[in-house]
Formats: structure tokens, C-alpha cells, sequence
């Protein structure tokens, strides 16, 4: 038994082809010795009913063992094939190897047969393959499927997460018919132009193992996270946020986004679990589209300097309009989000009228001429300087112009604005030139202390605040501090 063991050590590691080679020697070397001993032919006649079949048995080209009875290894190998397809229904089996069994008659076929160690080698040899179609993106297979109808499944799967069924398919009619022109677009209507992947895939047929290939739904699932298993880290006392995140080539707000519920203010707990990795899609869908809409243009603002009006004045020139215009966006899409937005078409339905403002540059003096004009639109003398009721009374009161507008009587710098007992609202202007007016009982005033006026322009409005008898403006003017009669000085 030692000795039949270690032939078939030693057999098996003959190959098919040198084992067929030394069968023919033996046929030969038969055919001699049989001539030689003719005369003892119904001697061996005799003999040749003890002859026994067995089968040599080969996995491609290398040698396993002996059997007596192939149908047994037959038996065993259609065993794990059944075996393998009950498990995997839908899938085209095969066996990875070819198996072949030579014939041969020997006296003693026991002495040379090995038929458990042969079935033992058998199911350790041959493995069941099948059909299956390779999801190649950069030259590397991917993912495996049952065949191509699968893998353009499980693209359009992928595809249908960001389009309708509806979409694709038009798409798809529109490449197949070549069709150049599009009809217009309505309004804030938009189309699909293209949806396509960000990555080339492409497919080949091959033989693997079954286990390998997936179903429809993970690979989808596979193409668009990259992997699908996270890889899980154990927090440590110690441990803070941006440490594990650069521990595991992560940034803190990658880390923060694959982990819900988790912030920068967060607590970490030892033992806490958190995500680590971060998933790279193998492809992502881009979708192109189509957007037309009508635009407000809005006008543009011009400021024209002037020297006909005073300095710090404005005023509008031309009022601005907004315009309108067509436009048609191209947009390209990634995975939902917006990753490029152009103008790819647009029309001026109406052109925006810009808005332009006049700006004064006149510098406006605060030294007085000397000329003083009359400070009301209008209007007549109510009281003159002098003594009236028993005392002196040091202005001019001016009632009922044609509009209730105080001017400034020449150019200066207001010295004072606001109220003042039986004045009421009551403005100083100095004329840098040792006059000042003074301008009473105002209604409400439009300047500030420090303001430089010029001749003629709004300073308030007529009233009758303070001590007044009725509405009117009183008006006082100094020269170097002597009171005098505007009247001699009114131009």
C-alpha cells in the first residue's frame, strides 16, 4: 500500500502529454515481448480475462491520479457544479478546468488506482466559473455583472437617480436620430440635452467566480460611493476632532459631513465610534441642460459733474429704466449640483435707459458780496426797523409772500440754526465780511451750523415759532455789530 502511494506521488507529477508518450512505449515494448512468446498464445489468452480498466485521470494538462470507475469523479464533479448552481440560479456555470480520463488495461488495477485521493484532489483542482460581464473604468475592472444587458442596467440606473425614465429615453432618441435643430424654448422652460458620466466605462465578457458578481442594485450602489464598507475609528482619551480627521487624511468639515449629528461643539465620549472614511465615487452623472428666460438688464447710474450748479447739489438728469433680454443657459449638473452655468444665447428685447444724475462742482463762496436780496418769494413789510409799542424794534417784518421759502440774503457761513426763545427757530448767518443776518420765528429750518450757503438758496420755511403774532419772517441785519436797516442795503 506504501508503494502504491508513492507511485502515484510520483505519476502525478508527470503531465498529460509526457504520460501519453510513456504509454506508448509500454504498447510497444507489449507488442515485442507478445512475439516473442507466440508459443505460449492460449497460455495468454487465458490470462487477458483478468484484465482490469482503470483511468488516468488529468486536470488540463496535469496529472491527479487513477480511478477504477470514472463515473464516480464524473458524479462528484456534477455534484459541485449543482451545488454551485443552486446557489447561483441565474448565472452561466462552467468549470474553470478540463478534465479528461485516459484509459488502460492492467492486470491489477487496485495496486495502482487511488480512488479517494483522486476525489479528494479533484474538488481542491476544479472550480466553478461563470459568465460575467466587467464594469471597466481606468482600465481596471470595477464591478462584475451577469452579462452587457445588465451593465447597461445598471448605467441607466445610475443615470435615472438624477433623470426621469421619460428624459433618458429622449435623450437617447434624440442621439440615435442625430437631431440638429431643437425647437424653441418657452419661458422658463428648460431641457435635457445630454446625461453622461463623468468617467469612460467600458465592458468585457469574462469568467470568474460566481460570488463576484454582483447584483444590479450594488453595483449601482458600488459606482456611486467608491467602496461599500466604511472603515469605523474608536475614539481615544485625548482624541479631538481635527486629529482624528488628520490622523485618517480626512479635514475637520469632511469628517463633520460623514457624521451626522456631529459638530465642532460636540462632546466625544471614549469608545465613541465615528466614520473615517471618506467615500470617492468611481463615476458620478453629469446632466446637461438647456434653461431659457427673459432677464431684467438693469440700467447702469452716471454722474455728470457741473459747473451751473453749487457744490454737494444733485440733481436728476434722466431717469434710469431697466432693459430685457433673452438668455439661454447651458448647465451642466454633477450628481445634482450645478457645476457650470453659461450664457450661451441671449437677445436685447428692450435696452435699459441709464440713469443719469447731475453733481454740482461750483464752489459755493462764504464771503458776501455785500448785495443783499430779498430773503422771501414776495411778500410786504408788516413792521420796519424802529421804535414801535415803546421800544426798539431791530428788523424787518416780512408777511405773506408768494411762497413761505427763506433764502440766504448774500453768501455766507451759518453760525447758528435752531431754536431760541421768543425767536423761535432762528438761523445766524456770518457773510465773512462783517455782516450777519439773522432770519426769526421759522417754521422749520434746512441747514446746519458750519454750512456754507450761497445767495438766494432754501435755508427754511416761514413760520410763526417764539413770540410772533402771526405767520411772517423776521430779519435782522449787523454791520461789525451795529444793527442796521436792511432796507438800505437790499438790492
Amino acid at each position: 500500500m506504501q508503494d502504491s502511494s508513492n507511485n502515484f506521488t510520483k505519476i502525478k507529477n508527470h503531465t498529460y502529454k509526457n504520460f501519453k508518450f510513456a504509454l506508448k512505449k509500454i504498447a510497444i515494448t507489449s507488442i515485442a515481448i507478445a512475439g516473442i512468446t507466440f508459443a505460449a498464445g492460449a497460455s495468454a489468452h487465458a490470462s487477458t480475462e483478468n484484465l482490469t480498466t482503470v483511468y488516468y485521470v488529468y486536470v488540463d494538462d496535469q496529472y491527479i491520479g487513477t480511478v477504477t470507475d470514472k463515473s464516480k469523479i464524473e458524479s462528484l464533479i456534477d455534484q459541485k457544479v449543482e451545488e454551485e448552481q443552486s446557489l447561483y440560479q441565474n448565472l452561466n456555470l462552467s468549470l474553470n478546468s478540463e478534465v479528461s480520463f485516459i484509459p488502460e488495461q492492467v492486470f491489477h488495477a487496485n495496486s495502482v488506482a487511488n480512488n479517494s485521493q483522486v476525489a479528494e484532489e479533484i474538488v481542491k483542482e476544479i472550480n466553478v466559473q461563470a459568465d460575467a460581464t466587467a464594469l471597466v473604468i481606468g482600465g481596471k475592472p470595477v464591478a462584475y455583472v451577469e452579462n452587457k444587458d445588465k451593465a447597461k442596467e445598471v448605467l441607466d440606473q445610475l443615470k435615472l437617480k438624477y433623470v426621469s425614465e421619460a428624459e433618458l429615453k429622449a435623450v437617447e432618441a434624440k442621439k440615435a436620430a442625430d437631431t440638429a435643430t431643437l425647437p424653441p424654448l418657452k419661458e422658463n422652460e428648460s431641457r435635457i440635452l445630454d446625461v453622461r458620466l463623468s468617467e469612460e466605462v467600458s465592458t468585457f465578457d469574462e469568467k470568474i467566480e460566481p460570488a463576484k458578481i454582483m447584483s444590479v442594485e450594488n453595483a449601482v450602489k458600488l459606482l456611486e460611493k467608491g467602496s461599500l464598507e466604511e472603515v469605523k475609528y474608536k475614539v481615544k482619551e485625548g482624541d479631538v476632532l481635527g486629529g482624528i480627521a488628520q490622523a485618517h487624511n480626512l479635514t475637520t468639515k469632511q469628517l463633520l459631513s460623514i457624521n451626522p449629528g456631529l459638530t465642532e461643539e460636540s462632546t466625544l465620549q471614549i469608545d465613541q465610534e465615528l466614520n473615517v472614511t471618506v467615500l470617492k465615487p468611481f463615476v458620478q452623472v453629469i446632466v446637461d441642460k438647456e434653461y431659457f428666460t427673459k432677464e431684467v438688464m438693469p440700467f447702469e447710474k452716471e454722474v455728470e459733474e457741473t459747473e451751473s450748479m453749487f457744490k454737494g447739489d444733485t440733481k436728476v438728469k434722466q431717469e434710469g429704466k431697466d432693459g430685457v433680454r433673452a438668455a439661454t443657459y447651458r448647465i451642466s449638473e454633477q450628481n445634482g449640483q450645478v457645476i457650470t452655468k453659461k450664457l450661451s444665447k441671449e437677445e436685447v428685447l428692450q435696452q435699459p435707459v441709464k440713469h443719469i444724475v447731475l453733481k454740482g462742482t461750483k464752489v459755493i463762496p462764504s464771503r458776501g458780496d455785500g448785495n443783499f436780496i430779498w430773503p422771501t418769494g414776495g411778500g410786504y413789510i408788516s413792521s420796519d426797523v424802529g421804535y414801535r409799542w415803546g421800544r426798539m424794534h431791530k428788523g424787518l417784518d416780512i408777511a405773506r409772500p408768494s411762497d413761505r421759502t427763506i433764502k440766504a440774503a448774500d453768501n455766507g457761513v451759518v453760525v447758528s440754526a435752531g431754536y431760541d426763545g421768543s425767536f423761535g427757530n432762528k438761523i445766524v448767518i456770518d457773510h465773512q465780511n462783517g455782516y450777519r443776518t439773522i432770519y426769526a420765528h421759522l417754521a422749520s429750518i434746512s441747514v446746519n451750523p458750519g454750512q456754507v450757503v450761497s445767495k438766494g438758496s432754501k435755508i427754511g420755511v416761514m413760520g410763526s415759532t417764539g413770540n410772533s403774532t402771526g405767520v411772517h419772517l423776521h430779519f435782522e441785519l449787523y454791520k461789525n455789530g451795529s444793527l442796521q436797516n436792511p432796507l438800505d442795503y437790499i438790492r
